[in-house]
């Protein structure tokens, strides 16, 4: 078992993969280098492997898949996950390794938001995905993580092993950070610095496509870990929409004694049963979270014993 393996997912990325790994042997010798090549059509492989980093590979297209197999096959006591982009500085690994391995954290986000990275990076719309998908995370999970799709990141053992990888691309970032906070996991942040691609090196990242994907990724998430306040607020919108139509009609059959509009009152009827239906589903599901919480402390406590046995 590594000490510190450094992960790498890489899809073309021959302009600057050379320097990463290169990097990453000067701020963290002791570690192993692994790059994940993607289908890489311009000889990435070859020029990490010739910078003495060791090569897999994962064919299956997208981000999360790639992190998937990374997470499966290595065994490291601490990972470091960065881009093969060079847009993320080495200087601070040691500190974010030593956070993972003296400090005990599960997680370590290395915060690009908090130091320069609105100033390098010119998509203008990126920005304000970053921002959004801080905001919205915080608030619905209600954490405190500054930088919810920064692709720098370390993780501890337990995190790795015990990790279910679902998303298949860029939207995995969010997944990691939903799942961590969800399950009481020590995340702790990091200021690291950012830097934009060197020129002749383009993003693999669309901004509106995959930006949906985020979205769509956080309304699931959402649902899934937090699922009475997800059917609760859709179950009392539905509430209101019915009430607002049941008003008048009763207004009216305590003044006159009549109904003159049985079809809106029966449609009102089933809207309320529906909002009711939905607050049950929220209660139900939500016990079976709590045992599936239950369920996954174990399983981080199978992931301890593995470690120590290797140890």
């Amino acid at each position: 078992m590594d000490k510190i393996a450094v992960l790498v997912p890489c899809y073309n990325e021959a302009f600057t993969i050379e320097k990463v790994v290169t990097d990453c042997k000067r701020f963290l010798p002791e570690a192993v280098v692994y790059v994940y090549d993607n289908n890489s059509t311009d000889k990435t492989d070859e020029i990490a492997r010739n910078a003495g980093a060791v090569v897999c590979y994962e064919h299956q297209q997208g981000k999360g898949n790639v992190i998937r197999r990374m997470f499966r096959e290595i065994e490291a006591e601490c990972c470091i996950m960065i881009d093969g982009d060079d847009t993320y500085p080495l200087e601070n690994a040691a500190e974010m390794a030593c956070a993972v391995l003296e400090h005990g954290a599960d997680m370590v986000v290395g915060d690009r938001l908090s130091s320069t990275y609105f100033t390098e990076n010119k998509r203008p719309f990126h920005n304000f995905g970053n921002r959004l998908m801080r905001f919205c995370i915080n608030a619905l999970f209600k954490t405190n993580v500054n930088d919810i799709m920064t692709g720098y990141r370390a993780f501890s053992y337990r995190f790795v092993k015990s990790f279910p990888v679902c998303s298949r691309g860029f939207e995995i970032e969010t997944e990691m950070t939903i799942h961590a906070v969800h399950h009481n996991m020590q995340v702790e942040n990091v200021v690291v610095g950012y830097r934009d691609r060197p020129k002749g090196s383009e993003s693999k990242l669309n901004t509106f496509s995959d930006g949906f994907k985020v979205l769509k990724t956080l309304a699931k998430l959402f649902k899934s870990y937090r699922p009475f306040a997800f059917f609760g607020i859709i179950a009392a919108i539905i509430a209101v929409i019915a009430l607002i139509l049941m008003i008048p009609i009763f207004s009216t059959y305590f003044t006159t004694g009549l109904v003159p509009r049985f079809p809106t009152l029966i449609g009102a009827g089933f809207l309320m049963l529906a909002a009711l239906l939905l607050f049950i589903a929220g209660i139900i599901l939500d016990s079976l979270l709590m045992q599936d919480a239950h369920s996954f402390e174990f399983k981080l406590q199978q992931a301890q014993w593995h470690l120590d046995e290797k140890k």
